[in-house]
């Protein structure tokens, strides 16, 4: 996927790929890593006890019951 930096330095992340990194509005981290250039969103620390269960708020994307499935199965390896 291609995007642009215009003069002032500003990339704009293409809507399908910030969809599905749950990228918001607002601070994100950003480093390099050799050529590469990663971007990640600011991990909050919002977690909420409910009853002895922590509650993990949203952030944008949506977790699936086969994402579930496939961390679960890795797990086991």
């Amino acid at each position: 996927m291609r995007a642009t930096i215009d003069a002032a330095g500003r990339l704009v992340i293409p809507k399908q790929l910030r969809d599905r990194l749950g990228l918001v509005p607002g601070e994100v981290e950003v480093e390099s890593d050799g050529a590469d250039l990663r971007v990640r969103p600011i991990a909050v620390d919002d977690l909420a006890d409910d009853d002895g269960w922590l509650i993990v708020p949203p952030v944008g994307s949506v977790v699936t019951d086969a994402d579930v499935q496939a961390l679960r199965d890795a797990d086991q390896r």
